[in-house]
């Protein structure tokens, strides 16, 4: 069961990153099938190799396993953003983000 939310999410993700398995295997320093064997079911990567994988697609470990969020990586640029404005215009967006909820 995880692993099948593991095979579908690294895909997922690499797809919206919109790079090929191959290029993905050999930026990560691997053979070009790397992500290939992984994304078909024929292997899981080591913990180490997780690793360079959420570091490669700029997602937290924490957030590859949270399916609830669909595009980790704009969330997380969206997050750093949002920590360098002051309270003012944290405000404001918070009120124009609940009033997109609504519509």
């Amino acid at each position: 069961m995880y692993e099948d939310l593991f095979y579908e999410r690294l895909t997922r993700l690499r797809t919206q990153k919109g790079v090929s398995a191959r290029d993905m295997s050999l930026s990560l320093g691997q053979s070009e099938s790397y992500i290939n064997k992984i994304e078909n079911k024929k292997s899981l990567p080591s913990m180490t190799g997780f690793f360079y994988i959420c570091e490669y697609l700029n997602v937290p470990p924490k957030d590859f396993f949270d399916d609830e969020v669909s595009f980790p990586t704009k969330l997380n640029d969206l997050i750093d953003e949002l920590k360098k404005l002051n309270d003012g215009q944290l405000e404001h967006l918070l009120a124009i983000i609940k009033d997109l909820k609504t519509k």
